[in-house]
């Protein structure tokens, strides 16, 4: 299986990874990669800012389509700052809860607003 990279970079024209409509193009380049049979390596090379809003769209809904192991397996990241590491786990976690069961998040969310 042949590997590709991605950076992150180059893909959105910006040291800040902030907007879900960038995540989309990462997304969107994940996925095709993925119909390829390629693995992909997502290089953070430069990026000096991560929000959780990019992370959900570029890696999160990956947890819809495809299975973790499958993840796990075929995406890898490289030079990623400590507090991106930090916000992508945290962001892999809750995409595999709410993909799981959507609903439960949901009335997760409910249950705190309403107290």
């Amino acid at each position: 299986m042949e590997n590709i990279t991605i950076n992150i970079v180059n893909t959105i024209g910006d040291r800040y990874g902030v907007e879900a409509e960038d995540g989309q193009k990462v997304f969107e380049l994940i996925t095709t990669a993925f119909s390829d049979q390629k693995r992909v390596n997502l290089s953070f090379q430069n990026i000096e800012m991560l929000t959780t809003a990019f992370l959900n769209t570029a890696v999160g809904q990956l947890y819809k389509d495809y299975e973790e192991i499958f993840i796990k397996k075929n995406l890898s990241v490289s030079n990623i700052s400590e507090s991106g590491k930090v916000a992508l786990k945290r962001v892999v976690e809750t995409a595999k809860l709410y993909y799981k069961d959507p609903d439960a998040l949901k009335r997760s969310i409910d249950e705190i607003i309403k107290g």
